[in-house]
Protein backbone atom coordinates (compact mmCIF):
# COMPACT_ATOMS: atom_id res chain seq x y z
CA UNK A 1 0.00 0.00 0.00
CA UNK A 2 1.19 3.31 -0.72
CA UNK A 3 0.32 7.22 -0.86
CA UNK A 4 -0.05 8.78 -4.07
CA UNK A 5 0.19 12.64 -3.77
CA UNK A 6 -1.05 14.55 -7.00
CA UNK A 7 0.03 17.71 -8.05
CA UNK A 8 -3.31 20.02 -8.47
CA UNK A 9 -1.68 22.58 -11.12
CA UNK A 10 1.62 20.99 -11.91
CA UNK A 11 4.20 23.33 -13.69
CA UNK A 12 6.08 20.59 -14.61
CA UNK A 13 6.78 16.44 -14.48
CA UNK A 14 8.40 16.88 -11.12
CA UNK A 15 5.48 18.65 -9.58
CA UNK A 16 2.80 15.77 -10.73
CA UNK A 17 2.89 13.24 -8.98
CA UNK A 18 4.76 11.53 -5.66
CA UNK A 19 4.26 8.63 -3.97
CA UNK A 20 5.67 6.66 -1.32
CA UNK A 21 4.54 3.62 0.15
CA UNK A 22 3.24 3.34 3.80
CA UNK A 23 6.77 2.49 5.57
CA UNK A 24 8.22 6.11 3.44
CA UNK A 25 5.19 8.25 4.03
CA UNK A 26 4.11 7.97 7.30
CA UNK A 27 7.60 9.52 8.82
CA UNK A 28 7.51 11.93 5.71
CA UNK A 29 4.47 13.27 6.56
CA UNK A 30 5.53 13.28 10.73
CA UNK A 31 8.61 14.74 9.77
CA UNK A 32 6.80 17.64 8.59
CA UNK A 33 4.15 17.81 11.40
CA UNK A 34 6.90 18.19 13.63
CA UNK A 35 9.32 20.35 11.97
CA UNK A 36 7.43 22.33 9.78
CA UNK A 37 3.28 22.21 11.38
CA UNK A 38 1.98 25.93 11.28
CA UNK A 39 1.82 24.85 7.43
CA UNK A 40 1.60 20.99 7.36
CA UNK A 41 -0.85 21.13 10.44
CA UNK A 42 -3.54 22.25 7.67
CA UNK A 43 -3.70 18.98 6.37
CA UNK A 44 -5.80 17.15 8.64
CA UNK A 45 -5.36 13.70 7.07
CA UNK A 46 -2.36 13.69 5.85
CA UNK A 47 -2.01 10.13 7.13
CA UNK A 48 -4.49 8.79 4.77
CA UNK A 49 -5.62 8.80 1.18
CA UNK A 50 -9.01 10.50 1.33
CA UNK A 51 -7.60 13.39 -0.77
CA UNK A 52 -6.84 16.35 1.74
CA UNK A 53 -4.11 18.48 1.01
CA UNK A 54 -2.88 21.95 0.61
CA UNK A 55 -3.39 24.59 -2.39
CA UNK A 56 -0.92 26.31 -4.23
CA UNK A 57 0.34 29.30 -1.53
CA UNK A 58 0.60 26.19 0.64
CA UNK A 59 2.19 24.06 -0.96
CA UNK A 60 4.52 26.48 -1.88
CA UNK A 61 5.40 27.73 1.87
CA UNK A 62 5.94 23.83 2.73
CA UNK A 63 8.10 23.34 -0.08
CA UNK A 64 10.52 26.76 1.03
CA UNK A 65 10.56 25.46 4.40
CA UNK A 66 11.88 22.36 3.78
CA UNK A 67 14.38 23.52 1.81
CA UNK A 68 15.75 25.78 4.36
CA UNK A 69 15.49 23.01 7.20
CA UNK A 70 17.75 21.04 4.43
CA UNK A 71 19.76 23.95 3.82
CA UNK A 72 20.44 25.08 7.45
CA UNK A 73 21.39 21.21 8.60
CA UNK A 74 18.06 20.68 10.97
CA UNK A 75 16.27 18.19 8.60
CA UNK A 76 19.69 15.78 8.75
CA UNK A 77 19.69 16.57 12.66
CA UNK A 78 16.04 15.86 12.89
CA UNK A 79 16.34 12.64 10.62
CA UNK A 80 19.88 11.35 12.86
CA UNK A 81 17.75 11.74 15.83
CA UNK A 82 15.05 9.92 14.79
CA UNK A 83 17.58 6.78 13.72
CA UNK A 84 18.95 7.32 17.27
CA UNK A 85 15.99 6.98 19.26
CA UNK A 86 14.72 3.98 16.80
CA UNK A 87 17.82 2.12 17.39
CA UNK A 88 17.63 2.42 21.60
CA UNK A 89 13.84 0.94 21.01
CA UNK A 90 13.74 -2.25 22.83
CA UNK A 91 13.40 -5.21 21.00
CA UNK A 92 9.84 -7.26 21.78
CA UNK A 93 9.82 -10.66 21.40
CA UNK A 94 8.68 -12.27 18.49
CA UNK A 95 5.20 -13.13 18.32
CA UNK A 96 5.04 -15.91 16.50
CA UNK A 97 7.43 -18.12 18.71
CA UNK A 98 6.52 -16.39 21.90
CA UNK A 99 10.17 -15.50 22.81
CA UNK A 100 11.40 -19.22 22.67
CA UNK A 101 13.03 -18.76 19.42
CA UNK A 102 11.13 -22.16 18.30
CA UNK A 103 7.96 -21.53 15.96
CA UNK A 104 5.92 -24.42 17.03
CA UNK A 105 2.57 -23.52 16.03
CA UNK A 106 0.72 -25.66 13.13
CA UNK A 107 2.73 -23.81 10.12
CA UNK A 108 6.25 -24.11 12.57
CA UNK A 109 5.78 -27.97 12.89
CA UNK A 110 4.23 -28.07 8.89
CA UNK A 111 8.09 -26.86 7.83
CA UNK A 112 9.95 -28.23 10.46
CA UNK A 113 10.96 -25.28 12.31
CA UNK A 114 10.95 -27.11 15.90
CA UNK A 115 14.40 -29.51 14.52
CA UNK A 116 16.09 -27.16 12.11
CA UNK A 117 19.67 -27.18 12.89
CA UNK A 118 20.95 -23.13 13.16
CA UNK A 119 23.31 -21.62 11.37
CA UNK A 120 26.76 -21.21 13.69
CA UNK A 121 26.32 -17.78 14.48
CA UNK A 122 22.99 -18.54 15.75
CA UNK A 123 23.79 -21.68 17.88
CA UNK A 124 26.40 -19.04 19.37
CA UNK A 125 24.00 -16.09 20.00
CA UNK A 126 21.01 -19.02 21.30
CA UNK A 127 23.42 -21.70 23.01
CA UNK A 128 21.26 -24.17 21.33
CA UNK A 129 21.63 -26.00 18.05
CA UNK A 130 18.38 -26.51 16.81
CA UNK A 131 14.73 -24.75 16.81
CA UNK A 132 13.98 -22.32 14.15
CA UNK A 133 11.87 -19.31 14.01
CA UNK A 134 11.00 -17.83 10.73
CA UNK A 135 9.93 -14.53 11.65
CA UNK A 136 13.25 -13.74 14.41
CA UNK A 137 15.29 -16.07 13.07
CA UNK A 138 15.37 -18.50 15.67
CA UNK A 139 17.04 -15.45 17.82
CA UNK A 140 13.17 -15.00 19.92
CA UNK A 141 13.33 -11.06 19.68
CA UNK A 142 12.46 -8.63 16.51
CA UNK A 143 13.16 -5.34 15.75
CA UNK A 144 10.69 -2.44 16.63
CA UNK A 145 7.92 -2.21 15.02
CA UNK A 146 9.31 1.46 14.33
CA UNK A 147 12.24 0.64 12.57
CA UNK A 148 10.23 -0.56 9.16
CA UNK A 149 9.02 2.90 8.72
CA UNK A 150 12.65 5.28 6.97
CA UNK A 151 13.05 8.71 6.22
CA UNK A 152 15.91 9.67 4.76
CA UNK A 153 17.41 13.09 3.55
CA UNK A 154 16.86 12.49 -0.06
CA UNK A 155 12.62 11.68 0.63
CA UNK A 156 12.72 14.90 2.22
CA UNK A 157 14.26 16.94 -1.16
CA UNK A 158 12.09 14.87 -3.55
CA UNK A 159 9.52 16.04 -1.92
CA UNK A 160 10.02 19.41 -1.65
CA UNK A 161 11.11 19.51 -5.43
CA UNK A 162 7.46 18.27 -5.98
CA UNK A 163 5.36 20.75 -3.40
CA UNK A 164 7.73 23.63 -5.24
CA UNK A 165 6.37 22.35 -8.81
CA UNK A 166 2.76 20.86 -7.54
CA UNK A 167 0.65 23.83 -8.20
CA UNK A 168 -1.25 22.30 -4.16
CA UNK A 169 -1.77 18.55 -3.75
CA UNK A 170 -3.76 15.84 -2.81
CA UNK A 171 -2.97 12.81 -1.04
CA UNK A 172 -4.83 9.47 -2.76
Amino acid sequence: MGMDVYGKNATNEVGEYFRRNVWGWRPLWDYCLDQHGKIAGKVKYGHSNDGDGLGKNGSAKLARSIKEAIADGSAQAYIEARNTRLAGLERPACDLCAGTGIRSDEVGVEHGMPDRELPVEMKMLTGRSHGFCNACSGEGRTDHWDTHYYLDLDDLIEFAEFLENSGGFSIC
